[in-house]
């Protein structure tokens, strides 16, 4: 089979799959993997969807349909998709906001945005968000995860619960009195179930069975304590039907914000998954077809009323051990928790809410990414203090603010560092391998060398360095063989440069202008056939150009 509507970057992975032949073999690979992941996914889509202020319904009909388009149609062999822990804050924020509507809406938008992405091949861009500010708001949304479990994890009563931070805490000792001993016995039994399991025997599901042992136990003694199907007494049960959601341009306008802060968080986290990915299999994903795969599954969620979904790192590295090795086992991991959905989803009654915040404790911890966090902060201030900030503005303010601050800080000091090696001075250093030169030079003539990227962090240096030459040449030669980009503020720079030279009759002739410097000079008529300046293939035929100059 042959796939040739559309260009290679923009052909699903499953397309490229079939069209190197697929065989009974690799199909029963895939379908064990798929049933192994749904197992991991099953209780975790349940957990995510509570945590997210929504039903578990919720968190598995996504865990469904996200999870099937996700694999059909984006641009990795083993990503599984459905929905993962750094939407919950966004998500419960959203709901509180604009209700759950309002949140099916922002999905549905969430979606363009990524389709659109995709396709205006933006997907390389999420490669230069800086790993302080990933890792700091991953353990920002650890902690608060975490901070979202203890009401259910220790049985408190509490008629309402803060959304801050700290007015959660607070309330939660204001209520600590109300412990129930029994909620805590089942939380920690199923907690310690999972960690055991974990070291002991990693190939068993620990979240199912801490799940299903905590069921068992609740049931067969009675004990009084919250489960699913008293929190959730009317949640509905099956797939629904598809529909559009109810919308005005002020429900768009409102939600819009939200739906760009979900497009960013699915983008990030389904293409780092992505990249894990390929470093495990030795693959290599479409970034651009990922991201349309990512925009296509959201929108499909939003059909059915699901949550966003993106790129579950975690759930796609069990695919992966489990022999998954095409998107058919992502596909079949669908189909499996759909049968639950359809034949089994009354069973989900009889889970303690207190498991399931056990399962985000130990998700929390995982998103924490602990070992990154304590590493960076061994790195130089700059980068310590984006990871702090990024952490504190998450966790106590807000995600969105968090990010924006982060990634803000993050280029300026990246800016300040990359200025620091940018250089503008004499033409020539000791031990140049064309020192010898220096001494061809006429008189009349000025030679000065640039090194490093010239953008709007280091332009004052040129027009500085020229003002403070003493007797004005007739000549100025400016060496740009190390100048490997030029941005617009450096181009503007340069042309106000050459503004006050032809001003001083002053002749400009610039040696090795690199491709890319050249094109951006040309835009502003520096170019060779402008006339404004002289352009030298090399620093020899420069001065062969400034001899003539003021010969």
């Amino acid at each position: 089979m042959h796939f040739k509507a559309f260009p290679v970057e923009f052909t699903p992975k499953l397309f490229s799959v079939l069209s190197e032949g697929y065989g009974v073999a690799r199909l029963r690979a895939d379908v064990v993997a798929g049933l192994t992941v749904a197992i991991v996914a099953l209780p975790l889509s349940m957990a995510l969807g509570i945590a997210s202020g929504a039903t578990p319904d919720k968190g598995l009909i996504t865990a469904v349909v996200a999870g099937l388009l996700v694999s059909l149609l984006g641009g990795s062999r083993v990503q599984i998709g459905g929905p993962t822990g750094a939407f919950v804050v966004i998500v419960f924020n959203v709901i509180a906001q604009h209700g759950y509507d309002g949140l099916v809406l922002a999905t549905l938008l969430a979606g363009v945005i990524l389709a659109a992405a995709g396709y205006l091949r933006l997907g390389g861009l999420v490669k230069f968000i800086p790993h302080p500010v990933v890792t700091g708001f991953t353990a920002g949304i650890a902690v608060i995860i975490a901070s979202t479990q203890v009401k259910d994890f220790l049985g408190l009563r509490m008629t309402s619960m803060p959304a801050d931070f700290i007015p959660k805490w607070a309330a939660y000792f204001a209520e600590i009195a109300t412990i129930s001993p029994l909620t805590v016995a089942v939380g920690g039994g199923a907690l310690a179930t999972i960690i055991v399991l974990r070291r002991v025997a990693p190939r068993i599901p620990g979240f199912l069975v801490a799940v299903v042992l905590a069921s068992i136990v609740v049931v067969a003694l009675g004990l009084p304590v919250d489960t699913i199907g008293s929190r959730f007494p009317t949640m509905a049960t099956g797939m629904p039907m598809p529909q559009l959601p109810a919308f005005t341009l002020e429900k768009v306008r409102q939600v819009l914000p939200s739906a760009f802060t979900i497009a960013f968080l699915a983008g990030i986290e389904s293409l780092l998954s992505a990249v894990v990915a390929d470093g495990m299999t030795g693959f290599r994903h479409r970034s651009n077809q990922e991201m349309v795969g990512q925009g296509i599954a959201n929108i499909g969620s939003a059909l059915f009323g699901g949550l966003p979904a993106t790129g579950a790192i975690a759930r796609t590295a069990t695919n992966i051990k489990a022999g998954g090795r095409s998107p058919v086992a992502g596909m079949s991991h669908a189909i499996f928790i759909l049968l639950f959905i359809l034949f089994g989803s009354k069973l989900m009654a009889f889970v303690p809410m207190a498991a399931l915040a056990a399962i985000l404790f130990m998700v929390a911890w995982g998103m924490s990414e602990h070992r990154h966090f304590l590493g960076y902060l061994r790195m130089p201030n700059g980068d310590r203090l984006v990871l702090l900030l990024t952490f504190g503005l998450t966790v106590l303010v807000d995600l969105t603010v968090a990010i924006g601050v982060g990634v803000t800080l993050a280029s300026l000091i990246f800016m300040a560092r990359m200025s620091a090696t940018v250089t503008i001075g004499a033409g020539f250093d000791e031990g140049d391998e064309d020192l010898r030169q220096r001494d061809a030079v006429p008189p009349g003539v000025e030679v000065f060398r640039m090194s490093g990227p010239f953008f709007f962090g280091v332009v004052g240096g040129l027009i500085d360095t020229f003002r403070a030459m003493g007797q004005q040449p007739r000549a100025l030669i400016l060496r740009m063989r190390l100048v490997p980009m030029i941005d617009a503020s450096g181009a503007t720079a340069m042309d106000g440069l050459v503004g006050e030279a032809e001003r001083a009759g002053i002749q400009v002739i610039l040696s090795g202008v690199q491709p890319q410097p050249g094109e951006m000079l040309a835009r502003i008529r520096l170019g060779p056939s402008d006339g404004r300046v002289r352009h030298a293939a090399d620093f020899a035929a420069a001065l062969q150009l400034a001899r003539t100059t003021v010969g």
